[in-house]
């Protein structure tokens, strides 16, 4: 099995995911959306910690891109601010997905360390870089910019999942413009 077959698995396994958590993360599905053989994944993930663990690094070292991308697009930190829940706006829109790792940590009594591992760096990416920028657009003193970031943080990944137990991305959009005139999101 190639490199290329490992990047098709993981794609597959990131959208399944998204869809329905580390428990929904199955071989033989897997296998059937890829075109192969359920014991070829064995090759590349022995076991499903091993995948569930390389689908959410791959995840949150993909928001890392993301963020950097925001960053050098909008090189004033209140525009780049502005613009960060975009990130999880983006899984609303494809076909109502949620964050992969917000939908891990729901499971997070259930998952292998490997994963709690993953899972907890995307949360930890997005605050040290919501943090960075609060701080650099002179949003909050330093020494508050991370309870501030982490705040942020929940509550746009909160109003991913209230817009997504409604498959109504309008409900997303509302509660970030509210996220903005609360003073919470930079406006």
């Amino acid at each position: 099995m190639s490199a290329g077959s490992k990047e098709v698995i993981l794609a597959a396994a990131k959208r399944t995911a998204m869809a329905h958590g580390y428990t929904g993360l199955n071989f033989r599905d897997i296998a059937a959306e890829v075109g192969i053989k359920a014991p070829s994944i064995y090759h590349h993930f022995p076991t499903k910690a091993d995948l569930g663990a390389a689908v959410a690094k791959r995840y949150w070292e993909d928001i890392v891109v993301d963020l950097e991308a925001i960053s050098d697009q909008s090189p004033d930190p209140l525009r780049a601010l502005r613009r960060y829940p975009e990130i999880f706006r983006k899984s609303l829109s494809s076909d109502n997905r949620m964050c992969l790792c917000s939908f891990m940590a729901a499971e997070y009594d259930d998952l292998p360390d490997t994963v709690k591992k993953e899972v907890q760096a995307f949360a930890d990416v997005n605050v040290a870089w919501l943090s960075k920028l609060l701080s650099a657009a002179g949003v909050v003193k330093s020494k508050e910019s991370q309870a501030r970031a982490r705040a942020i943080y929940c509550a746009v990944a909160g109003a991913q999942l209230f817009a997504r137990g409604r498959s109504d991305i309008s409900l997303f959009d509302a509660m970030i413009d509210s996220y903005r005139s609360a003073g919470l999101l930079p406006a």
